[in-house]
């Protein structure tokens, strides 16, 4: 009996890190739950320290797909006309965070309009979050000059929530939700889900996705079959336990915190992986009110930018197909 020998279509992804980073876990996940290899794809994850590492492999020909934030990969991604970036998937609206106000601070704290003169607490010098909460405070007339802003590290900035020492901290998930159920905080803005996000900001905006260069685009059919196993990672997240997903997943990938971690990552990705041209367009001007793009940066248009018909066929597609 003669042997069938099947050619999985290779693709190299560079995700950005860290690697417990929830916007990213359903790469991880299709990975493990052989998804990607049930479509056809031999897909090899490459994980990068931060965002910009993954957009800098896309540029330099290192992955045929990055998986990263929007500012990076206009920041350090390729800027030439002819190996543009293309979005292919879209993932999180923003980074899961919640703007939180210390249960001893909720005296003088009681709406963003209190927060001129205030500290204000981040996990890290120029967090991504921060972008989103300079334009919170631009929509009330506000900006971060107002007040004191201060980095405590992601450990740290719980600590200081919790003994009031910040007026409010812009804490992720799922330290944010934790603070929330022990009463150790309130919600003053939550930025959790896309539904959360244009709540707050006005409008849906888009943070991390996954790109491809034009140039060395994969074929379509190669990008639907992507999108199917991604598109069935999310599902597997939002159905299985904790204890499920952990057995398959890398040890590097699960700590005692991710328990409570997959809870609240269930909630925050895009709905069916799509991303309209009106949110490329107000995350465009949120980028560009928060920092200055390089002016070697050419900027694709939003609808230039998208790459989603592959995606859209997948889903407009026969259940079962």
């Amino acid at each position: 009996m003669l042997g069938v020998i099947v050619l999985l279509q290779s693709l190299v992804l560079a995700i950005a890190g860290p690697v417990s980073s929830p916007e990213y876990l359903p790469l991880r996940v299709a990975e493990v739950e052989g998804l990607f290899a049930r479509e056809g794809l031999r897909v090899v994850l490459r994980s990068t320290r931060a965002e910009p590492g993954a957009a800098e492999a896309l540029v330099q020909g290192q992955a045929d797909l990055a998986a990263t934030s929007l500012d990076a990969i206009l920041r350090f991604g390729p800027r030439s006309v002819t190996q543009g970036p293309r979005l292919v998937f879209g993932l999180t609206a923003v980074p899961p965070v919640a703007l939180l106000v210390p249960t001893a601070q909720t005296g003088i704290v009681r709406s963003v309009n209190d927060l001129p003169g205030t500290r204000v607490g981040l996990s890290s010098p120029g967090a991504p979050e921060q972008m989103w909460f300079g334009w919170l405070l631009a929509r009330v007339g506000l900006s971060v000059a107002q007040m004191w802003v201060v980095s405590h590290g992601s450990r740290g900035l719980i600590t200081a929530v919790q003994s009031g020492d910040v007026h409010s901290g812009l804490v992720h998930e799922p330290a944010a939700s934790r603070l929330l159920a022990e009463g150790e905080a309130r919600l003053l803005v939550d930025l959790r889900t896309p539904a959360a996000v244009a709540e707050a900001i006005g409008n849906a905006t888009l943070h991390a996705a996954v790109f491809a260069r034009v140039d060395r685009r994969p074929r379509d059919r190669d990008l639907g079959a992507f999108a199917r196993a991604v598109l069935g990672a999310v599902e597997r997240i939002g159905a299985a336990s904790a204890e499920d997903l952990a057995a398959r997943l890398p040890r590097r990938l699960v700590d005692d915190d991710f328990p409570g971690r997959l809870e609240a990552t269930r909630r925050i990705y895009l709905p069916d992986g799509l991303v309209t041209a009106d949110q490329i367009r107000e995350t465009l001007a949120l980028i560009r009110a928060h920092q200055p793009l390089p002016v070697t940066s050419r900027v694709p248009s939003p609808e230039e930018l998208l790459h989603i018909e592959p995606l859209r066929r997948v889903l407009s597609a026969p259940a079962g197909r």
